[in-house]
């Protein structure tokens, strides 16, 4: 597949040229428009214990594969949430955060792996997906993306939320921002520690935070 984003960074939109008869995996719900002749056929990768270890990675228990016909095809992707979208090379092995996953080569696998804790009070788990094989994945972010490459032993702190993805090679341990207090009340929650060697995929903006600032503004009930 050929891969072409536009509308970058706010409202990301990926064109995929997809060549004669070629297969393509997309996340259910990211398909904007294709080419006539391109077809569908949905199930569960892995079967039903593959499906359940995705939907506890908030995935979808389902996974869509699109493919061409014998002239070839277009598709256009897009993410749930407003952001960027990136086309990542992948060779052997990437970590990758859940909900970030668009679309991919035939010859990735997508697997989910417990990364952690994320939230706090219940927010939920560093969940990680990891793509193996050869080939060429499409995945967004929330806000704008941007990298950071470490070298080996040099450790960086970044909050979960802003985690998109990591090379395997880095190593990462979740912790408090700070103290309890600093924890609960200054709004930072759990921090992830990353060491070196290997390239972080960070976001500009949290879903989480974004939640948080609308919850309080929608009507209740009682407000009716």
């Amino acid at each position: 597949m050929d891969v072409t984003l536009k509308f970058q960074p706010a409202f990301s939109l990926a064109y995929v040229k997809v060549a004669p008869n070629e297969e393509i995996r997309v996340e259910p719900g990211a398909m904007v428009s294709h080419t006539s002749g391109m077809s569908m056929n949905t199930k569960a990768e892995g079967g039903l214990f593959g499906g359940l270890k995705r939907m506890v990675a908030g995935e979808s228990f389902f996974q869509n594969t699109w493919k061409a016909p014998a002239d070839g095809g277009e598709i256009t992707l897009a993410p749930a949430v407003a952001g960027d979208m990136f086309v990542l090379p992948v060779s052997g092995e990437f970590l990758l955060a859940s909900g970030a996953y668009v679309a991919s080569e035939m010859s990735l696998t997508v697997d989910a792996s417990w990364g952690g804790a994320k939230g706090f009070f219940g927010a939920g788990g560093l969940i990680l997906l990891k793509v193996s094989g050869s080939g060429k994945l499409v995945a967004s972010s929330y806000g704008a993306i941007f990298d950071k490459t470490l070298a080996a032993g040099e450790t960086y702190v970044v909050d979960t939320d802003h985690i998109v993805g990591m090379d395997t090679s880095v190593k990462f341990n979740v912790v408090k921002s700070g103290s309890w207090k600093s924890t609960i009340l200054g709004g930072e929650g759990l921090v992830c520690n990353l060491t070196g060697p290997g390239r972080v995929l960070m976001q500009s903006r949290s879903v989480s935070a974004f939640i948080g600032w609308l919850s309080p503004k929608l009507p209740t009930k009682s407000s009716n």
